[in-house]
């Protein structure tokens, strides 16, 4: 299985690691990522640390994710289906059950569960449960849920930014407040290859309104077809 799980893991955005305290995700507690369209941005934040993970020799676990995990997305990320276990658990109940097991069990590199429905009380349990496990556990929930007290003792919110970048804002950390929003580099996986140095900026791309100019916006990136139900 290859050496310990670091108690700590850089985040693989040096803007982010400057501001979570030890300087990356912790291990021995709970993070909750808050995103208006759960499903695409947790991968795009959490990617770097996922393959620092795997490359160590352990195991990324996901319990319930909205999308089907898109494996040649990750694959370039250096995660392979060697390193990923999907739990496909339908009901909140299951998820919780099997994010609770695998947190007692502490048997993977680090967990990633979907709970969008979950009381405060099952968040405190599975806090006392993650302050027992080395590695890393996140829970994936709802923007809306910013708005919610939580035992988890580091929350994010992430929403898209221009430029290809997340924007970030730590709701909630130990030590003091962050008042401002971090803008973090994160190109879409499988694009950074293919973007001409005019589309790595498409804000650039708007010409100013006025008589007789025209606004240039770039193409969406096409959607995968496999990230479907």
């Amino acid at each position: 299985m290859g050496s310990p799980v670091a108690s700590v893991w850089p985040s693989g955005h040096t803007v982010l690691d400057a501001q979570l305290p030890g300087g990356g995700w912790p291990g021995h507690g709970l993070t909750e990522i808050l995103c208006a369209h759960s499903g695409a941005l947790e991968w795009r934040l959490l990617g770097p640390m996922l393959r620092r993970v795997c490359a160590a020799g352990h195991s990324a676990v996901v319990v319930a994710p909205p999308w089907v995990p898109h494996l040649p997305g990750l694959q370039q990320q250096g995660i392979t289906e060697r390193d990923l276990v999907w739990v496909q658990a339908q009901t909140a109940a299951e998820r919780l059950w099997s994010a609770e097991q695998l947190i007692k069990a502490n048997a993977c590199g680090a967990l990633l569960v979907w709970l969008p429905q979950v009381r405060a009380a099952q968040v405190r349990r599975l806090q006392v449960l993650a302050a027992g496990c080395e590695a890393p556990v996140f829970l994936c929930r709802p923007a809306s849920a910013a708005a919610e007290s939580s035992a988890a003792p580091l929350r994010l919110l992430a929403r898209v930014g221009a430029d290809w970048t997340l924007q970030v804002d730590i709701v909630k950390r130990r030590g003091p407040p962050l008042q401002q929003t971090l803008q973090l580099p994160s190109v879409p996986d499988g694009l950074a290859d293919m973007l001409t140095p005019r589309l790595q900026l498409p804000s650039a791309l708007r010409v100013p309104r006025g008589s007789g100019d025209v606004v240039v916006s770039p193409a969406a990136p096409h959607r995968r077809p496999s990230l479907a139900h």
